[in-house]
């Protein structure tokens, strides 16, 4: 394969002058952009997409040019090579691709406004002006803009405005910086600021379509993570402001362009009177993780893409390390045991899945290196093993050399482990390569041979797996001190069992804390000692065994059957990680069930046996004084019953909903969209389904709309799903952002499947139009992939994408989504009737 060449390695830009005229009207941007650089070459190249071109000058001289649509490039060629100040005049189109520069459309009091953000990382700075888009190509900045003004607005960017002159706001020097982080925003913001200890002003900006109390929040979380990562980096946040805004339209959850980061509504503003704890949890995990980017991204920044984890890794893991310590009586590191790690084990499960560390050059295959299980959840797992085996003192020592050592450049992964191993005086590149460079992980066998405790290692599949003989050093984490710290061999004697059990006074137990990325299979003498002893164990440990035992049975080395009758035993748990965890596993049942079938009846009973005396507990409504478990709890228990079809849970929400109707805004956020559901689902009419889309339509509080699109999603009428289904390309009723959402709902209702099935198959090219060639695209795959679990699904799951399998960007989710779906089709078939059997035998 012919080596791609990039354009930074012909021009290396040092400063770019950017002029941008916005007309919101015409939808046209008018540009002049100069860049200083040096040329090694005569001939190089710029990046572009959609600009048109008009002149291109090298020195105040003509050049000629040519524009390159495939390769996204304006080819330049120079008179002579050396420093070059190259200016490029071009016009570009205001899209709605919430890619580039875009607007962004929201309402306020019935009157229809926009706002313009950015978006443009990976490689959308080159639709709004030409550049060396490309990590390693940093410069810096300045940037003046005009637009279509008028009284009221506001204009935000990464640096501070230096001044206004004849309409045009210019901005201060950026520090050196690569394209993708370049920002700006204008319209009727509002916003709240204040100021960190070191003197860095935080501000929190949003439409004035939100109630000026839905910013205090972001506000609070920002300024305190911004102070404690100054004090665990020990290094200083080098920019004077740290801007988040909010906008209407937003791909992504995040983006931490320096010094202005953009966000999605959900995830920066809230009603801090009704917000769910865990709606809470989400969104300070998400300011902090985007502010863990400032340096870890923005001051230091991959070298190429295939460095992305690098980025997103680290801050996956910094953006609990920093909520735990701003809230430390969240115990957030439990969220991270119930999403994060659970999401990289299913995912890194399947045959095919990419590896953390990914050669990559085409654009639509980079925006594919997205994968949140594994660039973001994956490799933020490995980094925790790394911070176990180092410690924070070590930890810190290294990111203090590593910054100092790329600050304003580059770096790869062999710089961030040479730092660290210099801090710590161990070889982390050499640990952890094994796991950065292959995809998938192992399981260890545990298990007592002719007296002998023997733990072994090899590579776990759900499905098909070719087992190439992959081996990763372990840090085993085990109870037992004489067993190795990492497990690097393909078995391992740790001597007579009979010993080892006296010495521990405990069962034998590996990965204690759950906080290395593999699972283990305990063998029965092991395991039934463990669950001997299960009311002695930690949370997480229970968590850790369910969670295992539910990944064993997916790949077929246990069986579900057997663990039918340990869910009981779990049930009483006042742990949320452990409630997750248990129901995680009960809900997994559903799938061997066909809908209204005398077997659903049997699971139902059993989720009734199972959520019985918690809902008794916990009640409906929020009690003060109780403990975040509760509160976390309460929605998983109550979600339990209503499947359970249990008569109380559904007469009790139904009344909740009849003394509120007229203020279903006010609603507890935790129990609201249950309590919405179990309206439509059993009392519902037409009248109902049309005034929650309506308040859909007109609420800007996207909790609530959460809590609608639940809701309505769940319907069994026919004819409301399809008129449902009419308002997916509806922008004014159902923006693209949140269209996933609204397709998963519909999905996910057997009532639904068939429709929304066949709208995604007729309307596939819509959707491609619209959302194409955005990260977050093959998701959609992702979504039907979760839903199908029949033969006939897969057939024509097949028949469908199997002709897109060459669509770039697309290629790796489609293959490994066969494979998935083959597994699920069949375990289900292998084990549907054991399974069932035993859920009958259990509720007798």
């Amino acid at each position: 394969m012919t080596a791609i060449k990039h354009f930074y390695e012909t021009f290396q830009p040092s400063h770019y002058d950017l002029y941008l005229d916005i007309n919101r009207e015409t939808k046209l941007i008018s540009g002049k952009t100069t860049i200083t650089g040096n040329a090694t070459d005569t001939n190089i190249s710029l990046n572009q997409k959609f600009l048109q071109v008009t002149a291109v000058e090298a020195d105040g001289q003509a050049v000629e040019f040519t524009m390159d649509q495939p390769a996204e490039a304006i080819r330049i060629n120079l008179k002579k090579a050396g420093q070059t100040t190259l200016t490029v005049t071009y016009t570009a189109p205001l899209t709605d691709s919430m890619m580039g520069i875009y607007p962004s459309y929201y309402e306020v009091n019935g009157e229809k406004k926009q706002i313009i953000g950015t978006q443009f990382e990976t490689t959308f700075a080159r639709q709004a002006f030409p550049s060396i888009d490309e990590p390693e190509a940093k410069a810096t900045f300045d940037l003046a803009i005009k637009f279509d003004e008028h009284p009221g607005e506001t204009i935000i960017s990464n640096m501070p405005e230096a001044r206004t002159e004849n309409g045009v706001h210019y901005f201060d020097t950026t520090m050196k910086m690569s394209t993708y982080l370049i920002a700006f925003a204008f319209g009727e913001l509002q916003s709240k600021t204040t100021k960190t200890k070191s003197g860095v002003t935080v501000g929190v900006f949003g439409t004035k379509a939100h109630k000026a109390n839905e910013l205090d929040f972001a506000l609070d979380i920002a300024k305190r993570s911004i102070e404690f990562y100054e004090d665990f980096y020990q290094t200083k946040y080098p920019l004077p402001h740290s801007w988040q805004l909010a906008l209407p339209d937003f791909s992504a959850g995040a983006m931490e362009n320096w010094g202005l980061v953009t966000y999605r509504e959900a995830y920066l503003l809230l009603d801090p009177d009704n917000t769910s704890l865990e709606m809470k949890q989400l969104v300070a995990t998400v300011i902090a993780h985007e502010l863990a980017h400032q340096w870890f991204g923005d001051l230091v920044t991959m070298k190429w893409w295939d460095d992305l984890w690098l980025n997103e890794s680290f801050a996956n893991m910094m953006e609990y390390v920093a909520v735990d310590a701003i809230e430390p009586d969240w115990h957030i590191w439990e969220m991270f045991q119930t999403s994060d790690v659970p999401m990289a084990l299913n995912r890194d499960a399947t045959d095919g899945v990419q590896s953390v560390h990914v050669s990559v050059e085409d654009p639509a295959e980079i925006d594919a290196l997205f994968d949140s299980a594994i660039v973001y959840a994956k490799g933020a797992r490995m980094l925790v093993m790394v911070r176990a085996l180092l410690g924070d003192d070590a930890l810190r020592k290294g990111l203090k050399k590593y910054f100092e050592a790329h600050q304003y450049g580059n770096a790869t992964g062999a710089d961030l482990w040479s730092a660290l191993g210099e801090a710590s005086g161990l070889d982390i590149g050499a640990i952890m390569n094994s796991w950065l460079e292959q995809p998938g992980y192992p399981v260890v066998d545990a298990s007592v041979e002719n007296g002998a405790l023997m733990i072994r290692q090899h590579q776990f599949f759900i499905g098909d797996g070719k087992d190439t003989g992959r081996q990763w050093q372990i840090p085993l984490n085990s109870n037992d001190k004489q067993a190795p710290v990492i497990f690097k061999d393909d078995e391992l004697s740790l001597g007579k069992y009979s010993d080892v059990r006296q010495q521990l006074g405990e069962p034998f137990r590996v990965n204690v804390g759950n906080s290395s990325h593999f699972i283990v299979h305990y063998d029965d003498t092991l395991l039934d000692d463990i669950l001997a002893h299960l009311d002695k164990l930690d949370a997480i440990t229970q968590l850790q065994l369910l969670q295992d035992l539910r990944l064993l049975a997916e790949g077929r080395q246990v069986s579900y059957a057997s663990i039918v009758p340990l869910l009981q035993r779990f049930a009483d748990s006042k742990a949320t990680v452990v409630i997750t965890a248990l129901y995680v596993m009960a809900n997994n049942l559903k799938k061997f069930v066909t809908p209204d079938s005398d077997e659903e009846k049997a699971l139902q009973r059993l989720f009734d046996r199972l959520s019985h005396a918690q809902v008794q507990r916990l009640g409906w409504l929020p009690v003060a004084g109780e403990s975040n478990d509760d509160q976390l709890a309460r929605p998983t228990v109550l979600s339990a019953a209503l499947y359970a079809q249990n008569h109380d849970a559904i007469a009790v929400a139904h009344q909740i909903f009849t003394d509120n109707q007229t203020q279903l805004a006010s609603l507890s956020a935790d129990i609201r969209g249950l309590v919405l559901s179990n309206e439509v689902k059993h009392y519902g009419s037409e009248k109902l389904f049309n005034q929650l889309l309506t308040t859909y339509t007109q609420t800007s509080d996207a909790s609530y709309k959460s809590s609608i699109r639940a809701a309505l999603t769940s319907t069994p009428d026919a004819a409301l799903i399809q008129k449902m289904i009419a308002q997916f390309e509806n922008a004014d009723v159902i923006k693209p952002q949140d269209l996933r959402g609204w397709f998963r709902g519909v999905l996910a209702n057997a009532h639904g499947e068939q429709a929304a099935w066949d709208w995604i198959r007729n309307d596939w090219q819509w959707l491609e139009d619209t959302v194409g060639g955005d990260m977050e695209f093959a998701t959609y795959i992702t979504v039907i992939t979760g839903a199908f679990k029949t033969a006939k699904r897969l057939s024509e799951f097949k028949t469908f994408f199997e002709p897109k399998l060459n669509t770039p960007g697309l290629t790796r989710e489609i293959t490994m989504d066969i494979k998935i779906i083959e597994s699920r089709v069949a375990l289900v078939e292998a084990e549907k009737s054991a399974v069932n059997q035993a859920v009958v035998d259990e509720v007798k």
